[in-house]
């Protein structure tokens, strides 16, 4: 199942998986650094989880991002 980009602010970015219960977002704290999270509703046929992981940089919190996605993929 496909993901759709759905919130850009200044400072952060979010893709919201298609069936609505699956969000990706990157935060980017005021220290620089960047705050990557995956959150998983109760409602997700596979469950809820949650998982945050912090990067030094844009591009390695992009790439951390892209994985979480890919992994918690919903399969059509």
């Amino acid at each position: 199942m496909p993901w759709e980009r759905t919130e850009t602010v200044t400072n952060v970015t979010e893709w919201e998986r298609a069936d609505g219960t699956a969000t990706v977002r990157i935060r980017e704290r005021p220290d620089g650094r960047f705050v990557v999270r995956v959150d998983r509703l109760e409602q997700a046929p596979e469950g809820p989880t949650y998982r945050r992981e912090t990067a030094d940089n844009r591009e390695t919190a992009e790439s951390v991002a892209a994985e979480m996605r890919e992994t918690f993929e919903l399969a059509e």
